[in-house]
């Protein structure tokens, strides 16, 4: 091998900025060399394929072998062929396995030529392409081996050349150590500007209102649950009616929560396109469909670290709730056009106006998705059962409003919470407010002036039939059937809870969520089935 050809490769080499360009550089470099048939680079990375992979029955280790990740060169028998592809029977090393494994587990070079033992995995490739020597070179950085430079020539490679390829290795696991942290400086810059937009974009969001307000046992129950959940990692399902302030109560559990240093990510599924859920979840790259005209992150990158709020939980299309629940479960998505995994840290938060559970008998909502968002549900209740909180949220609205009438701020009279309690609040504490805001706008004299007509429905509207052939169950029938469910299922499980075949397994929790549900339910093992 020639010394100066080298120096210009690891020139070019240091010049890549990506860890895939200096990949690149360094075997097609190689390639170019007189007598170098292949050169190919495996780096150190976990074992994902050990179903798939032709060496797994000699791997001691599967939690970490060595991944093809380059290649460059070309058959002397078929000139045009050229061997560029990273898949096949040697895309996987196990460490410490043949003659590339030992190389990446020792952190030692290896030189083999002719006249010693056979070498080479495939005899009929070698002698087919005239192969006589390999040289194989750690990758080394920082006492880390990253991976092994491999070299099949075909020219005998001496000790001066086997000296020379051990400089250009050293030089090439710098290049490729620097361009992964660039790489890495440059994803964080980029999660530092996605969080910035994010939150210059919530700044200008107008909230209905700023803090839970309220002391009515309702309210109270309501805070008690987030104190406890909040400091957990419990995926969380806040149900109640449209206007009661779900995004509050996330809110408040983010803020309660370990993560409150990093984003609280909001995403209104019920605003999205059916197209567009995808990239609006998980994120595109650019070209990979009409209109993608540059890479975009989405809200589950956005949300690293953080909460994403996933509200209207319902709306999401049932052809994307698989996705979805991946993502839950095992913390990685892929971007749409995009072939490698990211891996995420997220915290969901779901909300709904809907009864997920009829949704799911109804066949719209995947039931292992329910359960997977139903760790730890709360409840928030509409405003006609916590009625005693009225007054308090007419004031706070009051002192919330910055506009109104010039002079003296009008102020709430004994009539005006008594005509406020008498109301039946059918669009909840968002109404509430438009209410108070209209009448902060007509008040006259310091006196309000509370309009209800125009909220409140027609007295002659009859009330919503119920449908044909379906029954509207209360929280406590609910309860019930999700118990009757849950005992059907470890009946048909002979009571396993856990591993292959059991309870847990077939509903998709976690062993130790369904065993707290249990517990909660009152569910016990029948003595006969012990």
């Amino acid at each position: 091998m020639d010394p100066q050809t080298l120096q210009r490769t690891a020139l070019h080499v240091a010049q890549a900025l990506s860890p895939e360009r200096v990949l690149r550089e360094i075997v097609e470099g190689l390639a170019r060399e007189p007598g170098v048939a292949l050169a190919r680079i495996w780096l150190v990375g976990p074992g994902d394929v050990c179903a798939d992979c032709a060496l797994a029955h000699e791997c001691p280790d599967r939690t970490r072998c060595l991944h093809l990740e380059a290649s460059a060169g070309g058959s002397r028998v078929h000139p045009s062929e050229r061997w560029r592809f990273t898949g096949g029977r040697f895309r996987r090393f196990p460490l410490g396995v043949r003659k590339v494994g030992r190389v990446g587990s020792s952190g030692e070079p290896l030189l083999l030529g002719p006249g010693g033992p056979p070498w080479l995995a495939d005899p009929a490739w070698g002698e087919r392409e005239g192969i006589v020597s390999f040289a194989g070179q750690p990758l080394a950085f920082r006492d880390e081996i990253l991976g092994v430079l491999a070299v099949f020539s075909r020219r005998e490679i001496d000790e001066a050349a086997f000296g020379w390829l051990r400089t250009f290795a050293d030089q090439a696991a710098v290049a490729l150590a620097n361009a992964r942290a660039f790489q890495e400086v440059e994803e964080l810059r980029g999660q530092l500007e996605l969080e910035r937009d994010y939150l210059r974009e919530e700044i200008k969001v107008v909230r209905a209102f700023g803090n839970i307000v309220g002391e009515s046992p309702a309210i109270r129950q309501v805070l008690e649950q987030v104190e406890v959940v909040a400091p957990t990692e419990a995926t969380v399902l806040i149900e109640g009616e449209s206007g009661t302030g779900k995004e509050l109560v996330a809110t408040a559990l983010h803020e309660r929560s370990p993560r409150a240093a990093h984003p609280l990510v909001r995403v209104n599924c019920a605003s999205i396109p059916r197209e567009l859920f995808e990239s609006e979840f998980f994120g595109h790259v650019q070209g990979s469909f009409t209109g993608a005209t540059r890479d975009r992150a989405g809200r589950f990158q956005v949300a690293d670290g953080g909460t994403l709020f996933l509200d209207e939980v319902g709306e999401i299309p049932l052809e994307l709730q698989g996705k979805l629940l991946r993502a839950l479960q095992e913390g990685q998505f892929s971007r749409i056009g995009e072939d490698h995994e990211r891996s995420v840290d997220v915290r969901v938060i779901a909300a709904t106006n809907r009864d997920l559970l009829a949704e799911v008998r109804a066949g719209r909502f995947r039931e292992d998705l329910y359960y997977r968002l139903t760790v730890f549900p709360i409840r928030v209740p509409p405003l006609r059962e916590r009625l005693e909180d009225v007054p308090l949220l007419a004031r706070h609205f009051l002192d919330a409003t910055s506009w109104g009438p010039p002079g003296e701020r009008p102020r709430l009279r004994r009539a005006d919470v008594e005509a406020l309690q008498a109301h039946d609040w059918p669009g909840n504490v968002r109404e509430l407010q438009n209410v108070v805001e209209r009448a902060l706008i007509g008040a006259r004299g310091g006196r309000l002036a509370f309009d209800l007509s125009a909220s409140a429905p027609a007295a002659s509207s009859p009330a919503p039939a119920e449908p044909a052939g379906a029954r509207l169950l209360t929280d406590a029938e609910v309860r019930a059937l999700e118990r009757e469910n849950l005992v059907a299922v470890l009946d048909h499980a002979r009571w396993k809870v856990a591993g292959p075949g059991g309870a847990a397994e077939f509903l998709g929790l976690h062993p130790a969520t369904l065993s707290s549900r249990l517990k909660a339910l009152g569910i016990e093992r029948p003595r006969r089935s012990r």
